[in-house]
């Protein structure tokens, strides 16, 4: 018996990191999934090392009419959604006195727009008591050197949580959020570089984090778990770090 047996699951960003892993473990706790992803080689590449009770759809959060597609896909095919795990988004540095507007909307387009309509556009879908969860980060609530607008995007997220577990109580649907702290992802890696400083980075974020190390996947899919599942039941409009207590010292 699964904690998500009959549930059916939309994750954003679903093809890789957090997502990727999540999605593993809802179908492991009995989940029918849907995941996207911008790359079609990637999100082909999801499905098959996932297999049974995952369908894969490419596409980006931040195109309205990819998300229009998406779904009519699952209207057609299940014509309910009960679990959204809004995850998809990006990562990118800039020091203050180097933002430009293609830096800034390429961050808001995909981590604050893609997520709101992302949302917005499965809850037709959504019955009575479903739930959604949203990836922020711990960055949102700290002062990290050269991340004003991926910080920003993620205390945008932290924001929608509240105000939408108003907008939504009605319908006995519950938002919450998820901050993982540094997750050693393939996307964490190629965000910090592969050169020496890079290198000097991780280890030096590592160091900054109490339980001495960078998290895992696994460990932050088990947090969205609790959060989808009946085992947070009366938990709404909440924050939950993951982060081995980095933003908590």
């Amino acid at each position: 018996m699964g904690k998500l047996d009959g549930k059916v699951a939309l994750i954003t960003g679903g093809t890789s990191g957090i997502g990727f892993a999540t999605a593993r473990l809802f179908v492991a706790e009995g989940a029918q999934i849907y995941v996207t992803g911008r790359r079609k080689d990637k999100v082909e590449e999801a499905v098959t090392k996932i297999g049974k009770g995952c369908i894969g759809v490419q596409g980006n959060v931040a195109d309205m009419a990819d998300l229009d597609r998406l779904f009519n896909q699952i209207t057609k095919e299940f014509g309910r959604l009960d679990i959204v795990f809004a995850n998809a988004g990006t990562a990118e540095y800039a020091p203050m006195g180097q933002i430009d507007g293609a830096h800034f909307e390429r961050i808001f387009n995909a981590n604050v727009k893609g997520l709101l309509f992302s949302v917005q556009k499965a809850l037709p879908l959504m019955r009575e008591g479903s739930t959604v969860v949203l990836t922020s980060s711990v960055v949102g609530s700290k002062g990290f050197s050269s991340n004003s607008v991926y910080a920003a995007s993620k205390a945008a997220i932290r924001s929608f949580a509240r105000t939408w577990t108003t907008d939504l109580k009605d319908r006995k649907i519950r938002v919450n959020v998820v901050s993982p702290g540094s997750i050693d992802t393939e996307g964490f890696r190629e965000l910090v570089g592969t050169s020496p400083v890079g290198q000097q980075r991780m280890t030096n974020l590592a160091k900054a984090v109490p339980v001495g190390r960078t998290g895992h996947p696994d460990e932050i899919a088990k947090a969205v778990l609790f959060l989808a599942s009946d085992d947070s039941s009366y938990i709404t409009g909440t924050e939950i770090f993951v982060d081995g207590g980095l933003g908590q010292v």
